[in-house]
């Protein structure tokens, strides 16, 4: 699908309210899947993504039911049952072949976990190593799907991670859950904690000491959850309200859970005029409503170590919001950007380049010079990217003349509503 995109001269005015996070809709029904009892989730997301996570789950024996577009009820006897034949999709959500690989190395039964094309390409390594660790038997092509997975009894260990990274955290953790001892798992920095959170607010037996969360074996309880709406979705419009003239407008219901809100810290950072409002816990997560104004003043910044898991998917579009900064925006220390569903740092150079946006590859990021005109008049790929088909998008509401976007139906991936919540904001 070849979209076109052309700049609506005319600000974002009004309110939206930001679909549900993903994170959390993918562990929510992973879960409630594992827990033992009847729960409501609220808010569950559209993407397609984490309707792989559902499909696989009802696969595996587990009673869900939409109750209505967004809300779901799960009965679960917190066992898994394997399906005829044994073979799960995992679409294109690499969360999904992540975590589920946590929770199937300790069953009873053996699992092939499947992906699409691009799934299949994503390393998988990350997650092997460690539950090989716990005595888990995971075969795969090289380090990549499909996963071949064996049913073991797990032990505990305690694991040093190289890499600051949630999806891998989580899958050991979740292994942790049935395995003999404790389990730990350290990071050079903290990556997003939905998690722990939901754990918690579940009743597992779980320590955080900094970097380092210890679980001990637990039955989750089954409990309601309420899911906020997606930083990672919101950082599009946060994004656009900054760099569109004019612009003045809440987007509510948004989770800014500390972990994940770098781009909050960030715009504020470059002096972008943000503002939290309406603070509020629901279901052991951080949520609020954010008011976004245009701001003629950004300066660029550096982002780096700590900075990078609390923003890694929100940095395609911190690069268009760079190019209209003042002064050199220099991302490092991001080169699991590589590993994502393109090779994000490389594309989204080429990419942008054509836009006429000054950026610079780097191994491990990229620098923007700000603050420069947009030309557009391009096609730009979106290598089945989602979140850079989303940046381009943005990208091209300031363009002196109009772009096209090939495969931006990719954008389904994540974000179905994309589209039609931006033509609620422009006036």
């Amino acid at each position: 699908m070849l979209k076109s995109v052309k700049n609506p001269k005319t600000p974002l005015k009004g309110e939206i309210t930001i679909p549900a996070d993903k994170s959390i809709s993918h562990r929510a029904v992973m879960f409630s899947s594992i827990a033992q009892g009847e729960c409501i989730i609220r808010n569950f997301s559209s993407g397609a993504d984490c309707h792989s996570t559902l499909s696989l789950f009802k696969k595996l024996g587990v009673n869900i039911e939409f109750i209505d577009e967004k809300t779901l009820k799960i009965i679960s006897s917190g066992k898994l049952k394997p399906d005829s034949n044994n073979v799960y999709s995992c679409g294109n959500s690499g969360t999904t072949m992540r975590l589920v690989s946590g929770i199937l190395a300790g069953e009873n039964f053996d699992s092939i976990l499947t992906g699409d094309e691009s799934l299949s390409r994503r390393p998988m390594k990350r997650i092997i190593e460690p539950l090989t660790l716990m005595g888990a038997d995971i075969s795969s092509i090289e380090g990549h799907a499909p996963l071949t997975i064996k049913g073991k009894e797990l032990r505990g260990i305690e694991y040093v991670s190289k890499l600051a990274s949630a999806q891998v955290k989580s899958c050991i953790l979740l292994a942790g859950l049935k395995a003999k001892g404790e389990t730990s798992f350290e990071e050079p920095y903290l990556s997003r904690n939905h998690t722990e959170n939901l754990f918690k607010y579940l009743g597992a037996d779980i320590k955080i000491q900094g970097n380092k969360v210890t679980v001990k074996p637990s039955v989750l309880e089954a409990k309601n959850i309420d899911i906020a709406g997606d930083i990672s979705s919101a950082a599009f419009f946060i994004t656009a309200g900054l760099i569109i003239k004019n612009s003045n407008f809440v987007i509510k219901n948004v989770g800014i859970n500390p972990t994940r809100a770098g781009i909050v810290d960030i715009v504020k950072r470059m002096g972008g005029n943000i503002e939290i409002l309406n603070k509020r816990l629901i279901s052991g997560e951080e949520v609020a409503d954010i008011r976004v104004q245009y701001t003629d003043s950004l300066k660029s910044c550096t982002i780096e170590g700590a900075d990078i898991p609390r923003l890694i998917d929100e940095l395609p579009i911190i690069a268009v919001l760079a190019s209209q900064a003042q002064g050199e925006t220099i991302i490092k220390n991001a080169e699991d950007l590589r590993n994502k569903e393109s090779d994000r740092i490389k594309c989204l150079v080429k990419e942008l380049s054509k836009m006429g946006v000054d950026i610079k590859e780097k191994e491990d990021g990229f620098i923007v010079t700000g603050r420069k005109d947009l030309i557009g008049g391009c096609e730009l790929e979106s290598y089945h990217d989602h979140r850079l088909a989303m940046s381009f998008y943005v990208a091209g509401l300031i363009c002196q003349n109009e772009i096209a976007i090939n495969g931006f139906e990719w954008t389904n991936i994540s974000f179905p509503e994309f589209e039609n919540l931006f033509s609620r904001l422009i006036q």
